[in-house]
């Protein structure tokens, strides 16, 4: 195939040339310049005018031009350095054009035999060897996704340019199912489910993670079958019972004796006795039974709210797992009911210290090397950027956590807002069901070898075996056309019954997840659209290659659903039928390969017990003298990672996007991040949507319990200080553990669920929705070769979400007008354990903030009332820091100064004054 490039250079003054030159710099390597082309290479035969017009297309002529077949740099250089895709690898550039040269020239792209493929040339230019070049390629790209590929000026010159690659997918196995003896020992089966089904060549496929118990009790329904299982058998149950899925350890029989698992005996039992107290002031309509939990907005609108982590994918890809998390979670709000819309996108994000590049390796003798913290924070920040900003929708909520146990795996936390009307077709929007007779559809992306073993792999500890294919590449473009098409369009036609995303277990979890809702399925496995040939069908059924819904639509409304995708350039295909067989049965090329009772693989986990202990650690205040000059201890703590400002995190991120923006993520001349975001998701109406987060990870050193009741309080806090309603406020728990078959961790979040359910059920405010991961766990090797192993300190994140009734009673931080009094609301306590300031010393201490629940109630119904009354100009919620960071960050974004009289405060006779300006109370 005559496969071209093209090259394109910006002519005027090119700011990533700048960017990349000052970061090189800066990292110690001696350049001079740097000189930066984007490449297309085009695997399609045209014609040298069809060339030209693709060139002019993908060109913007004020700044930009290109050449065709030949170089396209200006300046002199040393080496050549290009870096693309790995074959396989989603690349969304190279497909967006594809997409573009198609509408161009009306043509179509035979995939995968033509494509588009993107890359970039940085041209270098200084005291640089080959190694330099190398370590700088290192640096740039990650190899378990993209490929280096270096020149000397010499060899550039001598070969006419770069070389014409095409990463092209070729697999020559036949594509078959396998059967999987499960006549093993314990300690074959204990292997088989930590690495995987074993291949012809003795290698093994990837994480099962399932365990003893969990595989004896699948070799004995097969032994009552009369048969082994398949591959794909086997695959499906492990994603299917996989802790990212299944939520094994909240879901979990009986805890000590919790005998129906914490999860129901706190989580749930919150949420339904708040609704019960609630009585006709009920706001929820839809909690933990589907994709998102959702609330009443308005006598019309509903609002769903969900957040999910991807933190595995995240430490391996930091781009490819964000841009997935994001499109993903968003696909969750697609996928609740019968479709909400996405309104509002929000992150968090714990990173190590990103000032640190100590190594960490994943490999004995320091091989697999892992990313630097800074590598990961800067990828998983581009990677939320791309997921939002190219879905058009607003993501103004959010946060970023430094500490350095988020260095050998980061948390990365994503969440959608959707709004959706009450009522959709004369029936209650939030209410889906399979019919038996509905076709099995599948919409969107096809698929790959991307995202294979995502959820087991998310279950597991990551090590030397996590594996490259668990990792995928949103694409926000190819999603942004589905969720139009559904939101928009074919949700109010009437055209399908229910709907779900194809996220953790890809097709297997989704399909059959929908099946319990008519009671059985029968797919045909080979008519799946795939990226490239001859993918097993296991790797098919498991795959999470992204931007993809499962529907299912009643037959005599197929033809009319299948239209509507056509026009809107959404790929659409009928594998298979809804039915109340009781059993999930799977074919490929007319032969059965998966034949499962429903029941089994949706209930037949064993039942487990766990027991816990949890020891509360003891520690003393540091012994070190309150600071003679607390100017300077302010002005280091202002400087400090977690306090510092985020803004070049928030205004990479669109949140001015279908102008809903009331409180935007900066407040005041200053440009402070706020704690709380307002939107108005409705146009002309001045209803709004009041968004925040709690977390407190450093508490967990001292007791999960206050950790979990501090996080919790946080969120509702920072929402009111805005202007929110307690009492119009419902939450959203995200669990991010290390270590969950230990005893003493699952003590700890045990005590932490019961902070959960203490303080919501005493504040009023609902869980709705939420999500744990509970292996957030590195192993591997330190800088010296050594064994590691970095667990996250204990995490909870709450989300909180309420309804503002007039935006217009809304406030900021910033103060406004000179001689308006600083009144401080609540009781400062000497309780700096785990407080920012005590870590500034490298210290812990002894007593963690505590929540007075029935205290804070009070206030914050009291505060409520003043903002409606207009009786408040500013304000701020305590934080990290204490007094002296809020202080300062209302001078800040105002501009202005405030003039604070210690003596005022109350406790300050007993406590010293740098604990007094520090406490985190």
């Amino acid at each position: 195939m005559p496969a071209f490039r093209l090259e394109i250079r910006n002519f005027v003054k090119d700011t990533h040339a700048n960017v990349r030159l000052n970061k090189l710099k800066q990292s110690g390597f001696n350049v001079e310049n740097a000189e930066i082309t984007d490449v297309y290479t085009v695997n399609k035969e045209f014609s040298d005018d069809e060339k030209q017009a693709i060139a002019k297309m993908l060109t913007n002529p004020i700044f930009e031009d290109a050449k065709i077949n030949e170089s396209n740099v200006e300046n002199d250089f040393d080496f050549a350095l290009e870096i693309g895709f790995l074959p396989g690898v989603t690349d969304n550039v190279a497909r967006t054009a594809a997409e573009s040269i198609e509408d161009l020239l009306k043509v179509k792209f035979n995939i995968p035999d033509e494509n588009v493929y993107s890359s970039q040339i940085t041209f270098l230019k200084g005291g640089l060897s080959r190694d330099d070049v190398q370590k700088i390629g290192e640096s740039l790209a990650n190899p378990l996704i993209q490929r280096i590929h270096i020149k000397s000026k010499e060899e550039f010159d001598k070969y006419g340019g770069m070389d014409v690659v095409i990463p092209k997918v070729t697999i020559e196995s036949e594509p078959k199912a396998d059967e999987v003896d499960l006549d093993l020992s314990d300690e074959e089966l204990i292997k088989l489910g930590k690495l995987g089904v074993p291949n012809a060549d003795g290698t093994r496929r990837g994480p099962l993670a399932l365990s003893l118990s969990y595989l004896k009790t699948i070799k004995a329904y097969f032994e009552k079958e009369g048969r082994n299982p398949t591959d794909i058998e086997i695959e499906s149950l492990a994603q299917t019972w996989s802790e990212h899925c299944k939520h094994t350890i909240f879901a979990v029989d009986s805890m000590d004796e919790i005998e129906e698992g914490i999860y129901k005996h706190y989580i749930k039992a919150a949420t339904n006795k708040i609704r019960k107290d609630k009585g006709d002031k009920d706001f929820c309509r839809s909690v933990f039974t589907d994709n998102s939990g959702g609330i009443v907005f308005d006598d019309k609108y509903l609002i769903t709210d969900k957040a999910e982590t991807h933190n595995s994918p995240s430490a391996l890809d930091p781009f490819g797992g964000a841009v997935t998390g994001i499109v993903g979670v968003n696909r969750d709000c697609l996928g609740f009911g019968m479709g909400a819309k996405p309104v509002i996108n929000r992150y968090g994000y714990c990173f190590g210290n990103p000032q640190s590049y100590i190594p960490l390796y994943r490999g004995k003798n320091k091989t697999n090397k892992s990313l630097t913290p800074r590598q990961i924070m800067d990828g998983v920040i581009e990677g939320v950027n791309a997921g939002g900003n190219q879905s058009g929708i607003p993501s103004p909520q959010g946060f970023a956590y430094f500490e350095d146990r988020y260095r050998g795996k980061p948390l990365v936390f994503v969440g959608t807002i959707g709004l959706m009307p009450q009522e959709v077709n004369g029936k209650p929007s939030w209410e889906k069901k399979a019919q038996p007779g509905d076709k099995v559809v599948v919409i969107g992306g096809r698929v790959g070898l991307d995202g294979v073993h995502g959820a087991t792999f998310s279950s597991e500890v990551m090590d030397g075996g996590s594996p490259a294919t668990a990792v995928q590449i949103g694409d926000a473009i190819t999603q942004k056309k589905l969720s139009d098409a559904i939101a928009k369009e074919a949700r109010d036609m009437d055209l399908y019954n229910s709907i779900t995303d194809n996220g953790a277990g890809g097709i297997s979890c989704s399909v059959a997840e929908m099946a319990r809702e008519c009671g059985g399925c029968y797919v045909e496995l080979d008519k799946v659209p795939l990226k490239y040939p001859n993918l097993s069908p296991w790797e098919i059924w498991i795959s999470e290659s992204q931007e993809r819904m499962t529907l299912s639509i009643p037959e005599e409304k197929l033809d009319k659903f299948m239209d509507l995708m056509k026009s809107r350039g959404v790929e659409s295909v009928v594998i298979g039928e809804f039915n109340d067989s009781g059993r999930c049965k799977v074919d490929y090329n007319g032969e059965t390969i998966m034949d499962l009772e429903m029941d089994f693989l949706h209930k037949g986990l064993p039942a487990e017990l766990l027991t816990t202990t949890y020891t509360k650690p003891k520690y003393d205040n540091p012994d070190f003298e309150c600071p003679s000059n607390l100017n300077e201890t302010v002005l280091k703590m202002m400087g400090r990672n977690n306090i510092a400002s985020y803004e070049f995190i928030s205004m990479q991120y669109d949140h001015e996007v279908q102008a809903g923006s009331v409180i935007k993520p900066l407040h005041g001349k200053g440009r402070v991040n706020g704690s709380a975001t307002v939107v108005c998701p409705i146009p002309g109406n001045k209803r709004g949507i009041v968004l925040s987060q709690g977390i407190n990870p450093r508490y967990s050193d001292l007791d999960t319990y206050h950790m979990s009741a501090c996080a919790i309080d946080t969120a509702i806090r920072n929402a009111v200080a805005v202007g929110g309603n307690v009492d119009y406020m419902a939450l959203m728990d995200n669990f991010c553990w290390c270590s969950s078959n230990e005893e003493e961790r699952l003590g700890q979040v045990k005590e932490a669920a019961r902070a959960c359910y203490d303080v919501t059920t005493a504040m009023g405010t609902p869980l709705i929705s939420g999500k744990d991961s509970m292996f957030n766990d590195f192993k591997g090797f330190d800088e010296n070769g050594e064994p590691i192993k970095i667990s996250v300190p204990p995490t909870l994140m709450v989300s909180s979400v309420g309804v503002i009734e007039n935006v217009e009673k809304c406030i900021t931080l910033d103060p406004k007008v000179a001689g308006d009094l600083v009144y401080v609301i609540g009781e400062t306590k000497n309780e700096l354990g785990g407080s920012e300031y005590f870590h500034m010393y490298d210290e812990i201490g002894a007593e963690v903030p505590k929540v007075n629940v029935e205290n804070s109630l009070i206030l914050y119904r009291d505060y409520y009332k003043a903002i409606q009354q207009n009786l408040i100009a500013s304000s701020i919620s305590v934080g990290l820091g204490g007094f002296g960071v809020a202080f300062m960050k209302m001078a800040i974004a105002g501009k202005m100064g405030l003039d604070i009289n210690l003596q005022t405060i109350a406790n300050q006779k007993v406590i010293r004054d740098d604990y007094l300006i520090f406490s985190e109370s």
